[in-house]
């Protein structure tokens, strides 16, 4: 048992942004870090291992855990619901790791309206245009679900002043350096 207290840290950014990629680079970076998986409804992306990216569970499951308070937040996103288990965040935190959150803009707001210390980053595309392309390149989802992650962003991109810190992620190892500085500090 440390006894160095850990931290949390909060990771938002529109679908498409590469957060995933900034902090898989974030996680080979620093070596005292712990990524909390979270809880989803949808179905796994060609290579997700479940319990790896995600844990893929039922939206009768996923209601049950809401009803046992087993989540330190969650969200519906475009059909799905997305949350974070409390136990491991929790375990984390106490031995002295700091734990990286991957989460939407609703969550991170439940996670700051709570009495949680917490660094909140968003991370942000370049502009519209290299979000688009990235959400097509990924080849996983039709224009109709493109579409509508776009209206998404637009409209979370509004949210990122509740956010501490704002990085622009034109090249994802530069954004996981300066996501490095801040939460060594």
């Amino acid at each position: 048992m440390s006894n160095k207290k850990g931290k949390l840290v909060v990771i938002s950014a529109p679908s498409g942004t590469g957060k995933g990629t900034v902090i898989n680079k974030l996680l080979k970076l620093k070596h005292d870090l712990a990524f909390s998986i979270s809880a989803t409804t949808r179905k796994p992306r060609p290579g997700e291992t479940d319990g790896v990216e995600y844990f893929f569970i039922s939206k009768e499951r996923f209601k049950e855990m809401i009803e046992n308070n087993e989540f330190l937040e969650y969200a519906e996103y475009v059909g799905e619901y997305y949350g974070t288990p409390v136990k491991p965040i929790k375990e984390y935190i106490d031995s002295g790791k700091i734990v990286i959150l991957d989460i939407e803009v609703q969550g991170a707001k439940q996670v700051m309206a709570k009495d949680i210390e917490a660094t909140t980053i968003f991370l942000v595309p370049p502009d519209m245009e290299e979000l688009e392309k990235r959400l097509r390149g990924r080849g996983t989802d039709s224009d109709e679900v493109v579409a509508s992650r776009l209206k998404r962003a637009k409209q979370e991109l509004t949210e990122k002043h509740h956010y501490k810190y704002t990085i622009i992620n034109d090249c994802s190892d530069h954004a996981a350096k300066e996501i490095q500085t801040l939460i060594s500090n």
